[in-house]
This record gives C-alpha cells, structure tokens and sequence, in this order.
C-alpha cells in the first residue's frame, strides 16, 4: 500500500476513530472494508448465496435482509466505528412511531345560573349586587370578596366543593359584591364618589333588612373580610360569628401605599399592565405559585386581564388603601373581656403558610378575645379557598358546629338525612346543638336520652331564640 494512502487511513482513524479504534491490529484498508461489510470470501474461493428460493435456486442480487426493528450488533470496533452504529441492547424493541401532546383539563370560572339568583339592593351609596344561593329560610352566610374578585371567582368553587355542598343543605349563602367588582360590570360614572371602608361595611346593614336577615354569620377574605369585621364591630347583634381569611386589621404601610397608588394609577391610564397583574397574583398566592399549581395561576392570569374593570378595581383598591386601623385592643382582665374593643362574637382567622398576609393575620389575632378566637395556618397554599378547599372545609364545618348549628358531620352522615332534616348527633356533641336546636320532644335533654337524640332544623334557631 502506497505510503501516502496508509497515512492518510492512520490520520483518518487517529481523528475520528480514536476511542474505538484498536491500535494493535492492523489491517488492509480494503480488506478492513470488506470485513465491515461482510463481504470476504471464504478460503475454498466459493461464496454462498445469502438467500435462497424456495426452489433451492440462489438470489445473488438480493442484499442480506435485516430486522430494521432492532439495532444491529457490532462485532469489533472497527466495524462500530465505520458503520456509524453503537451497540444498544436496551433498545431493541423501542420504536418511535409518533408524538401526542397532552395539556391539562382548562379550568374555568363562569356564572352558575342554575344554582344562584342574583339581585340588585339599592343602598344610600349606590346599588349592590348580591348573590343568593340556597334556601332563603335557612340560616344566613354573608360573603364578602377581595380585591380583583367577586363571588364568582372567589366563593363559587369553594362552594361547590363536594365537603362545602353538603353546607348548602342547612344555610343560605348571600354573596355582596363591591360596587362595580360584579362580572361584565360597566364602568362607573367619572363622577362618582367611591365609598370608604366604613361605607362599604354600612351598606350590609341594607342587604340584611332587603333579605329580612336578623342574624348572619360572616365569611370574608381580604379587603371583605376588613368590611365584614368593621361591620361587626357596629352591629355585633348582627353577626352570629366570623370566619376571616387572610385579613389586615392594620391600616396601610408606606410600601403598601405606595404600590397600591401605582396601581391604581396604571389601571386608569392603561388598564390592566404585567405591574398590576404581578402584584395582584402576589397579593392572592404569594412567591412561587406557578412551581405549586401552574393551571390555576393560569386561570387567574387570564381573568384578572380579561373579566376585571380596571376602572372600576382602581376604585375599589383606593378605598381599601385609605383604609383606618380597626381599633381593636384585647383585655387581658378577664372580669372587662366584655368591655373591651374588640370583636365579641367567635373569629376563625385563617392564613397560608405562603401567603404575604401571615404577619397581619398573626397581629389580628394578638388583638382578639382568646377565649372566643382561634387562629389557623394552612400549609402548602396562599390562596386557601382555592389552594386547599378540603381543610378549610372542614375547619368551617366545625367552626359552625361550635356555634351551635347543626351541620353534616361528614360524607357518611350524609344518608342520615332524612326528608324532614333529622340528623343524629353523637352524644358528645348533644350539648353543644342543645342550646340552639328545636327539640321534638323535652325528655330528649335527659341523660338517659342523649344517645338517641335527634336535632330538626325548622329556621335560623338564633332568630328564635332572640325572639322569644
């Protein structure tokens, strides 16, 4: 072989067949082709045909057929190298036909026609949208919302969680929107004077006596659960009890005004910008909400920039930013707990572990009655409704069942309901629906009774009582 040639096959296998190529054996370049391609013949000088008919006549035209399913085994590292083909025994009965993509179920939030009435109540600021949902002789629960929502986005699928439908079988829930926050809301006039806070709590007096409510018991998160506690502290004869979600009892800091104002500026000038939708999707989830449910932030990108007035919120969030500080201090003489300003009916605070709100709930809390208070942090979400409605459920059913109500225990009671309402309660709860259930009969209070005891929802038992 010439020299110029086997130095070129030397540079050749040194450059591109230098991990599998075996310096020990040298080979004829041609004969090293042929090998690769198995075409040497044997040493008796005849070659055998590679396929054969079925007369036993050969096919010398016909190239060796081959199974393209499999990856073909290489011999030496030479015949790896040429042919261009690694040895993989793993993959041999792989093969890639083609590529579906799968995205996850959309979800949605649209108006439940079917399961609510919505009706409008004039106040002495304006007209306010409420939504009704449940049997109107049952008693009452008042929701309120926060910023950027109304009770679509922000009850709606609370409610229709399978442990929250249950609830619906013994209460009828009233939900207010904001002036101007309800769904396909028009634009306010340009000269119209928003309401403050306060105003905002003073138009649910109007609701109730629209409704003929002489008692409810308040469900609020954010900017409503602020209206809802401002409320109760006007008209503690009002409300039953309170269940408050991530809820500032402070007045705004100098950051918080800071961030809100710019909002509230961008959103009249420019409508719904990425600043605005940012802060809005912190203020509901807190940090890091797209590594915990990717769907669901997306759900709220998109209605934040397509279902909310900008207008119509900026209002809205700068009567929330003027906010004053609720005033509520706790008194630690057990003897003047009565007299002190606070919130004298039982408050249920709840919080996230991710949410932003954690130290102002935490600060509300320092300032309740602890004989009449508890405080709750939920792992794992910021928006808890939405994040982890069956642990909010269930802390709700029981907050509800403390106060006096008769509530569905859990999915397996549910059969125990009988057409006429009869629910059989344990004996260690009989004491606690005693004092605000109809009794049919008055030997059921007797010790001897208790384990068969049956309790019959007939109206607000609250009311009853207050009217006897």
């Amino acid at each position: 072989m010439p020299s110029g040639l086997g130095g070129s096959y030397r540079s050749l296998a040194d450059d591109v067949y230098k991990s599998t190529t075996v310096a020990e054996n040298k080979f004829n370049m041609i004969e090293s082709v042929k090998k690769a391609f198995s075409f040497v013949a044997p040493s008796n000088g005849r070659s055998d045909p590679l396929i054969v008919r079925d007369d036993g006549r050969p096919e010398p035209t016909i190239m060796p057929a081959r199974d393209n399913r499999k990856m073909p085994t290489a011999g030496t590292p030479e015949e790896t190298a040429l042919l261009g083909k690694m040895p993989s025994d793993s993959m041999d009965d792989i093969e890639l036909k083609k590529i579906d993509l799968q995205f996850p179920a959309v979800r949605s939030m649209s108006r439940d026609d079917s399961a609510v009435s919505e009706e409008r109540v004039e106040t002495a600021r304006g007209s306010v949208l409420v939504a009704v949902q449940g049997d109107r002789a049952k008693p009452a629960i008042l929701t309120y919302h926060d910023l950027g929502l109304n009770y679509i986005s922000s009850f709606q699928a609370f409610f229709n969680y399978i442990d929250m439908r249950a609830l619906l079988d013994n209460f009828c829930v009233y939900h207010v929107n904001a002036p101007g926050q309800e769904e396909g809301a028009v634009p306010l006039p340009d000269d119209f004077e928003y309401p403050t806070m306060d105003e905002l709590s003073e138009q649910l007096m109007f609701v109730l006596s629209h409704f003929g409510l002489r008692h409810v018991i308040g469900l609020g998160v954010g900017a409503g659960g602020n209206i809802l506690a401002r409320f109760a502290l006007a008209n503690p004869e009002k409300v039953e009890a309170l269940c408050l979600i991530n809820v500032v009892s402070t007045q705004a800091g100098w950051i918080e005004w800071g961030y809100q104002k710019m909002n509230a500026r961008y959103l009249r000038s420019k409508g719904m910008t990425q600043g605005v939708l940012d802060y809005l999707m912190w203020h509901h989830f807190g940090r890091g909400t797209e590594e915990r449910n990717h769907d669901l932030v997306q759900v709220y990108r998109n209605y934040f920039e397509r279902q909310v007035n900008p207008s119509n919120l900026a209002l809205f969030i700068d009567s929330y930013v003027r906010r004053t500080d609720l005033k509520l201090t706790r008194e630690l003489e057990p003897n003047r707990r009565k007299e002190s300003a606070t919130l004298q009916m039982p408050v249920m605070n709840i919080t996230g572990s991710l949410s932003p709100h954690v130290d102002d709930t935490v600060t509300l809390n320092g300032r309740l009655d602890p004989t009449n208070s508890s405080w709750m942090k939920i792992s794992d979400c910021g928006m808890v409704l939405e994040e982890q409605p069956g642990k909010v459920a269930e802390a709700f059913r029981l907050f509800l069942q403390g106060q006096g109500y008769a509530v569905k225990l859990s999915r397996k009671l549910s059969s125990s309901l009988s057409a006429e309402g009869m629910i059989k309660v344990p004996t260690a709860r009989l004491f606690d629906f005693t004092r605000s259930a109809s009794l049919d009969d008055s030997d059921l209070l007797s010790h001897a009774h208790w384990s068969n005891a049956s309790i019959h929802i007939t109206e607000n038992p609250i009311s009853e009582a207050v009217a006897c």
